[in-house]
């Protein structure tokens, strides 16, 4: 069975560019797969994350500018060309299954050409960050998001990371597959003092609180540090690090590169804080897990409690609620008995996301939509 995966790009560090390495790796392993991907900006670098040198990559080399719209006329006048060349490659590569990762002007082609291929769209961020948008927005961004759930209709099916996203979605073309996440033999040791958080650094990750909470815990210990991996705009990191100034936070809050080896990083720990405003299926909070690292989350929407299993793995803190993520922080600090108990039950509580587990699931969808074809 041939599996194309069309995306933006694989060579920046992020979840949804992790996953996808995951799950094609795995696929082009098996007797009987065979694994494409196909980019639109991949400007010649190489893959983030390591792939099998089975998989297929194509660049379409489209190149649309990231720092605008995708509706900005500078990139309008490229959708000619990227749909000419995304039917050749298709074309080309005669699939079985197209996945659709990202957000590209690929969702809005691909379920009206070569209709006789099962399409699957993947969403890899929150319901609620458009839900929200739309009740904000004027007249012409409501009929862009009324055209996306149209479009999103018109796939086979919609694959959602967690139950409470299907109340987002109107079509009934749903069906749930979280992520995974391989379950390294190590663990953390639980004993240093610091705690990791690690993604994009964007607006949406909540930094800034992550900050003003690591404020009240350094009143408290003065010995703790929490250090941040991640890449992102600079003039936003720069207003982290002005905001670790303004705190005095210099010698406590530390913001790192990203890096591809966070799940070994994560073994030099003792918990992992995530300030979200909102998440849907934070691979961070995974590789948590599998190292056996106790974690401390806003109870955002809607991603972290479908992976915390409150007070057994991890704590929830009220949502964007500062004082209270401080709180449940400090409780960790204060407790080694207690971050030993949850990081041995984060261990076993990682096993409902298998690799095993989760790709049966897209093997049953893969194979239920090919013999509906």
């Amino acid at each position: 069975m041939k599996i194309l995966f069309s995306t933006d790009q694989t060579y920046l560090h992020g979840g949804i560019e992790k996953i996808m390495a995951a799950k094609a790796n795995y696929l082009a392993d098996l007797q009987g797969y065979e694994v494409h991907i196909l980019t639109t900006e991949q400007k010649g670098n190489a893959p983030c994350y390591q792939l099998s040198p089975k998989i297929s990559q194509t660049d379409l080399a489209v190149n649309y500018h990231r720092q605008k719209s995708y509706f900005h006329p500078s990139n309008f006048v490229k959708i000619p060309g990227h749909f000419g060349k995304l039917s050749n490659a298709i074309k080309s590569i005669r699939p079985d299954i197209i996945i659709v990762c990202n957000y590209a002007f690929d969702f809005y082609r691909m379920p009206f050409i070569f209709k006789n291929i099962p399409k699957l769209k993947e969403y890899h961020s929150s319901g609620i960050v458009d839900a929200q948008a739309e009740a904000n927005s004027g007249l012409l961004k409501r009929m862009i998001f009324s055209l996306n759930e149209f479009i999103a209709s018109k796939y086979d099916r919609l694959v959602l990371l967690n139950p409470d996203e299907k109340s987002y979605y109107a079509s009934n073309n749903t069906v749930i597959i979280p992520n995974f996440v391989d379950v390294p033999d190590f663990r953390a040791d639980l004993n240093a003092k610091k705690a990791i958080a690690a993604g994009r650094i964007a607006p949406v990750k909540g930094f800034e609180n992550l900050i003003g909470a690591w404020k009240l815990v350094a009143a408290k210990h003065p010995d703790w540090q929490v250090h941040i991996y991640g890449q992102g705009e600079e003039s936003y990191i720069g207003s982290l690090r002005n905001l670790i100034e303004d705190f005095g936070l210099e010698k406590n809050v530390f913001i790192l590169p990203a890096t591809n080896k966070l799940v070994e990083k994560m073994s030099e720990y003792s918990m992992c804080v995530m300030s979200s405003q909102t998440e849907c299926f934070p691979m961070v909070l995974l590789e948590s897990l599998s190292v056996g690292l106790p974690i401390v989350s806003f109870d955002c929407e809607t991603g972290p409690r479908n992976i915390i299993t409150n007070n057994e793995d991890g704590l929830l803190a009220k949502n964007q609620n500062v004082e209270d993520l401080a709180a449940k922080i400090i409780t960790l600090i204060d407790d080694v008995s207690l971050r030993k108990t949850m990081g041995s039950h984060a261990k076993t509580n990682v096993s409902r996301f298998s690799k095993s587990n989760v790709m049966a699931k897209w093997l049953d969808l893969f194979n239920e939509l090919k013999s509906q074809n």
